[in-house]
């Protein structure tokens, strides 16, 4: 994820600065402080938002306790840690589920935020958690827009209930009925957006809400847009009360200011964010996890989350074994490799993991995961003898693999090279006890 990646070096770059020190005086942390600040103003962080986290962060932090400690650094870094994870909201905030199905939730957006694609992948989620979700096209006038919903719906296996180009109240409604009709717990209403607010929007929006009463309105936001994203959130807020924010494109967002500012200029708490383009990119947002990911802690439970979707508690003990045992071979590798695509990819996997970009020293170049497709065909070039004891591969081997492969030596060595990096990196963290299904 590419989210707050600017913010986390820069960060991380000032707190290394402050380790080189035994204890810390009150001016190091005040300048210390300085610098975090204008790292939050360059990732778009809003600039009252900033200015009082820095002012709650330096009220603690120069405490005589603080001050007198043993590694007052690591009890600064605490203490950012703690108050990230306040600025965006303490703690996960579920979905509201109505006392009587079916539970309506109201999405609502400007255009181009990803609200259509979001209805669908909020529906996905539901579905996993054991809900039956309908999906209702309110958005009538966008060209394509209803098409689109039901392009979604079927990908993720959702109904979609539409009555074309009609009055978007009387649909909503009417998707309601249906819902209660053929036993649908769950109602999610696409409804019509904007290039920008209009007062002809809001009115239209405001009449669903009084006329379907939803449990929820989750405000879909698009992270990129920065401080415009705050203020479209406030706008929504003040006319709709919202319930909840989505956050979008937060895998293309390198600033990632928007997500710091968004609870504290709301007052409303980030309920779930979009991090690819897959229908499955949805995850809960959860401010600790988040807050650990900005500051380089890693992010290991949604880590856990993920690998267990993507690998069952069998094959992980299989795998688990292999290690142990020192017998993973390049087939294991490769098929480590799917897993990890399952799982959002390499580099987020990585990304999640403490320390990794330092510990392990694993550059861009060997994660390319474009590459995939002949590391494959390399593997797949090899014997099974080749598979299982690459230390038998020598120069002759090397060229028949990679004529066999359509490749070059230099690419099968590079895939022996990466094979015995995963190796020593999966025993350390093995031992570390960092990674458990």
């Amino acid at each position: 994820m590419a989210l707050f990646s600017g913010l986390s070096e820069k960060l991380n770059h000032i707190f290394s600065k402050l380790t080189k020190h035994g204890k810390l005086t009150e001016l190091e942390i005040k300048t210390a402080m300085r610098e975090v600040r204008i790292a939050l103003l360059e990732a778009d962080v809003n600039i009252s938002v900033a200015k009082d986290f820095i002012a709650k962060v330096s009220e603690r932090a120069v405490g005589q306790e603080i001050l007198k400690s043993l590694s007052p650094t690591q009890q600064v870094i605490k203490i950012v840690n703690e108050e990230l994870i306040a600025l965006m909201g303490s703690a996960n905030s579920k979905l509201a589920v109505s006392s009587e199905p079916p539970t309506v939730i109201m999405m609502a957006g400007l255009q181009g935020a990803g609200k259509t694609t979001l209805v669908g992948k909020l529906g996905m989620l539901l579905k996993k958690q054991g809900k039956k979700p309908l999906l209702v096209a309110c958005d009538v006038y966008r060209p394509a827009a209803i098409n689109q919903l039901k392009v979604v719906g079927e990908k993720a296996g959702c109904e979609v209930f539409e009555r074309g180009q009609g009055n978007p109240v009387k649909i909503a409604k009417e998707g309601i009925k249906h819902a209660k009709s053929f036993g649908f717990d769950t109602v999610i209403i696409d409804t019509a957006g904007r290039l920008q607010i209009d007062e002809a929007l809001m009115r239209e929006l405001e009449e669903i809400k009084s006329e379907v009463k939803p449990s929820e309105i989750l405000l879909v936001v698009d992270s990129m847009t920065g401080q415009v994203a705050v203020e479209v959130a406030d706008t929504f807020n003040k006319r709709l009360e919202v319930t909840g924010l989505v956050l979008t494109k937060l895998d293309g967002d390198t600033r990632g200011g928007a997500t710091l500012s968004m609870k504290a200029v709301t007052g409303k708490p980030i309920k779930f964010c979009s991090v690819g383009e897959k229908l499955g990119d949805l995850e809960p947002f959860y401010p600790d996890r988040m807050a650990n990911r900005i500051l380089g802690m890693g992010d290991v439970l949604t880590l856990i989350e993920k690998a267990q979707e993507a690998v069952t508690e069998e094959q992980a003990k299989k795998m688990e074994k292999k290690f142990r045992e020192n017998s993973f071979t390049l087939d294991d590798y490769l098929t480590q490799f799917e897993t990890m695509k399952k799982m959002g990819g390499l580099k987020d996997v990585l990304a999640m993991l403490p320390g990794m970009g330092g510990k392990f020293k694993i550059r861009e170049e060997d994660i390319d995961e474009s590459k995939m497709l002949s590391m494959k065909a390399i593997i797949q070039s090899m014997t099974m003898r080749e598979r299982e004891n690459p230390s038998i591969i020598n120069s002759s081997r090397k060229q028949r693999i990679a004529l066999g492969s359509g490749t070059s030596v230099q690419e099968v060595n590079r895939v022996l090279k990466q094979f015995e990096q995963t190796k020593i990196m999966m025993k350390q963290m093995k031992n570390n006890k960092m990674f458990r299904f």
